[in-house]
């Protein structure tokens, strides 16, 4: 099974809600590069398919993540699938269309200049990171609030703006702690360079 088709699947098995169908749609039409693009320029998932295989990885993540005993009896952490499914699925919609492939000049181990290819960002909708994936899916779907706030505060600290924010945002919003360290798994422990 390719990764699109893993992806397809658990978006089908578990997001019902109204407008689900419209933004499978869209990430699967000519105007989307979500199963194509890289997660990054550099780091992890920089290579072509790297957002949907991170995407999936979160996914896989976060489940492990909310199923643990603790979390469950001592927090008290309990989401049913299809918040599950959302929050980690397309937490990362805000980086469709801003990965482009180009070359650059690099010395090869003899010294020798050569062409090599990479990715280069150039975002056409410059509205941050997670507050412009809640933007695109609210463009399709509603969300909850623990779910918009998960998604929009998912890269925790190392998100530019209030960092207070943060904090506040992962004691009401527990969601938004897990996800993030949901993401943080899956980016240096499953996809590091």
């Amino acid at each position: 099974m390719t990764s699109k088709e893993e992806f397809i699947e658990i978006y089908q098995s578990n997001i019902h809600r109204e407008g689900a169908d419209k933004l499978l749609e869209y990430l699967c039409s000519a105007t989307s590069d979500f199963f194509t693009a890289p997660a990054s320029t550099r780091f992890h998932g920089s290579y072509a398919g790297g957002l949907v295989e991170h995407s999936i990885n979160v996914y896989d993540c976060l489940q492990d993540y909310l199923a643990r005993p603790r979390v469950q009896e001592l927090y008290g952490l309990e989401f049913d699938a299809e918040t599950v499914a959302v929050v980690s699925l397309l937490h990362d919609l805000c980086k469709v269309n801003c990965y482009h492939e180009s070359m650059r000049n690099v010395k090869d181990k003899e010294g020798r200049w050569t062409q090599v290819p990479y990715y280069e960002f150039d975002d056409a909708l410059p509205y941050g990171h997670g507050e412009k994936s809640v933007y695109i899916i609210t463009g399709f779907m509603r969300l909850t609030r623990e779910e918009a706030f998960a998604i929009r505060y998912h890269m925790g600290f190392s998100e530019d703006g209030n960092k207070q924010n943060v904090g506040k945002t992962f004691e009401m919003y527990p969601l938004s702690f897990a996800l993030h360290m949901a993401d943080m798994e899956a980016t240096y422990f499953l996809e590091g360079r």
